[in-house]
């Protein structure tokens, strides 16, 4: 069970550093950290979390990145499930702290978004469907190809957190605009709770994207990072 109260503990921290970060921090007057603070905030969490629970439950912190190490052998079946519903719940989890949170400010409204990703009118940028998908299943598959090669038994040893959280940033750097990046259903799954009406009716995208981005990233590190085709 502790490896499953790891991924629980560290998908909240996910979501309330990474979220945390755009709702309360990004437009704050005069010292709001922008795009480029969010985007490094939801690095940090998971270089901090990799570092924290890595040796404890491998620190996946997300849906579709327990179903890419499975789909390239890195993870066993019977975990998956409850590895995935610790990942949804800790993502709610986080997500609730950050309501308290934000809420107690004058003016605070779920309507405004609460960091949910979205696409046409609730995207950042105004970009629709097809751009969202294609989005998420890119960024996902590159944050696969990323995890899965820094993590292999060939790759430094010890500097994977590092790697990995810089991929999830660069990531955000890219894709925020688009679908206020998800490339992880807890994540997703943990605000659009909240906000509930087009979150949780545009939330199969953060689902289905991240889902086969991460098994293309697994099947073409199969390829590649195999030591047969190296």
């Amino acid at each position: 069970m502790k490896k499953y109260f790891a991924e629980f503990f560290g998908t909240f921290w996910l979501v309330l550093g990474g979220c945390g970060s755009a709702v309360l921090a990004a437009g704050f007057p005069d010292v709001g950290i922008g795009l480029l603070g969010v985007s490094l905030a939801f690095g940090l969490t998971v270089l901090t979390m990799a570092f924290a629970i890595g040796h404890v439950s491998g620190c996946h912190l997300n849906p579709a990145v327990s179903i890419g190490l499975w789909a390239a052998g890195r993870f066993q079946a019977k975990d998956l499930v409850p590895y995935i519903i610790s990942q949804v719940l800790g993502g709610i989890a986080g997500a609730g702290v950050l309501y308290l949170i934000a809420s107690g400010k004058a003016g605070f409204e779920l309507s405004a978004g609460f960091a949910s990703n979205g696409f046409g009118e609730h995207s950042p940028g105004k970009y629709g469907l097809v751009a969202a998908l294609v989005t998420e299943v890119v960024m996902t598959m590159m944050f696969l190809l990323v995890i899965l090669g820094s993590t292999d038994k060939r790759a430094p040893q010890g500097f994977a957190p590092i790697g990995i959280g810089l991929c999830l940033t660069l990531i955000h750097l890219i894709s925020i605009p688009v679908t206020n990046t998800s490339v992880n259903p807890a994540r997703s799954t943990g605000v659009a709770v909240f906000v509930g009406d087009w979150a949780i009716a545009q939330l199969w995208v953060f689902w289905v994207a991240p889902i086969v981005g991460a098994v293309l990233g697994a099947l073409v590190y199969k390829f590649i990072g195999s030591e047969e085709s190296a």
